[in-house]
């Protein structure tokens, strides 16, 4: 495909602002909202563009997080654009329309602050809320800085309208939902050309091909129906890579399911998500001017799993340590265990993988603390099943 003229605007946006003018460009027809922090701003922002004139979006104010992602599904399923937003009990309290939502193949897009889940209280950003809706049948794409949450949000809509597969759009709470970055915009026409006019094709509202939803399947059907949903979200990463193919063509950014940073030679390797990967790759910089063989592998997409191309990157390294903002009660984190069932399954015997626990409820995570984790990896102190960064 010929490239168009890149027709980038700088602008100063913090995250949730980000998501706010991606959401002013792409300009949905309906918004079901409760507010709840870190995710408010978000909200704030698109709703100041409605209040100006600047999108005829339908913004619904309901009573709860669980209304909110119930008008979402009446709203899909009558063949509008849908959109909602939320962050860690928020999210907690959709969950069981987040079931309904991918089981009936509706294309919503939800912005996530990601922030940690009660109790204690705690309002800050770490990823225990997405993780406990990583199996709901949506898709989830992480985000680095504002400049992956804008340009998320607009590959998540045309991913979720193409697939038909509801898509969450992740940015960690305060970090990045609150923090403000130069990033680079596109023009509303090129945004509103690429994800183009959504029609649906299964609209309950097409009365002259009538559709049903929210059927009963009893047991010699419902499982027929969980296959034919698996398939479809195995085929996710086709569309995605075809998506942000034409999205280069357009921004010039190039995205794939992984990002790999100084991974072409790496012994020693470590695996995130989210900001934290701003940091690591300043730390991978520095221990590689050191002569030391590290780097990073940041995934982008964690549903579905990128197991293929993991592999690759793994199929490189003497030890990987996994580093996530998730506390595993009697268990092991969801990143670590993808990691470790991506080695066994492809015979990766001889790589080490150590599992790192950061961050819960905001706490920073600074340069040292991940030079720490390179050290550990390079002298093979990897004895422990969890280490808790402090």
């Amino acid at each position: 495909m010929k490239k168009q003229r890149i027709q980038n605007i700088k602008k100063a946006l913090t995250g949730g602002a980000a998501s706010a003018e991606a959401l002013r460009q792409v300009e949905p027809d309906v918004m079901p909202v409760y507010p709840i922090t870190p995710q408010t701003p978000i909200v704030e922002a698109f709703a100041k563009f409605q209040a100006d004139g600047k999108v005829d979006t339908e913004i619904i104010t309901v009573e709860s997080e669980h209304s909110a992602i119930s008008a979402c599904v009446g709203s899909s399923v009558a063949g509008a654009r849908t959109v909602t937003a939320t962050s860690s009990q928020g999210l907690a309290l959709m969950n069981e329309i987040l079931y309904i939502a991918s089981g009936m193949q509706l294309p919503i897009v939800m912005l996530i602050s990601s922030r940690a889940l009660s109790a204690p209280i705690n309002i800050h950003g770490d990823h225990s809320d997405v993780m406990g809706a990583r199996d709901t049948g949506w898709i989830q794409l992480f985000s680095e800085d504002a400049q992956e949450v804008y340009d998320n949000t607009i590959i998540g809509t045309k991913l979720a309208e193409e697939t038909k597969i509801p898509t969450m759009v992740i940015m960690d709470g305060f970090t990045t939902s609150h923090s403000v970055e130069v990033l680079e915009t596109l023009p509303d026409a090129v945004v509103k050309n690429f994800v183009g006019e959504y029609q649906s094709k299964n609209s309950l509202l097409d009365i002259d091909n009538p559709k049903t939803f929210g059927a009963v399947a009893l047991p010699n059907s419902y499982f027929e129906f969980k296959i034919a949903q698996a398939e479809i979200i195995d085929k996710v990463a086709e569309s995605y890579k075809k998506i942000t193919g034409e999205f280069e063509n357009i921004s010039g950014r190039k995205y794939g399911v992984i990002e790999e940073y100084q991974t072409k030679d790496a012994e020693q390797i470590i695996i995130l998500m989210g900001s934290t990967a701003g940091t690591a790759k300043d730390v991978v910089d520095k221990m590689r001017m050191e002569g030391k063989k590290v780097g990073l592998l940041k995934i982008k997409m964690f549903r579905p799993f990128p197991y293929r191309e993991v592999a690759k990157v793994l199929g490189k390294a003497r030890s990987v340590a996994v580093m996530e903002r998730v506390m595993p009660f009697g268990s092991v984190g969801p990143l670590y265990s993808e990691i470790v069932n991506t080695a066994f399954t492809n015979k990766l015997t001889k790589i080490q993988v150590a599992s790192y626990i950061y961050g819960l409820g905001g706490r920073d995570i600074f340069a040292k603390q991940i030079e720490k984790v390179f050290e550990d990896l390079i002298a093979k102190k990897l004895k422990e099943k969890i280490k808790y960064i402090q």
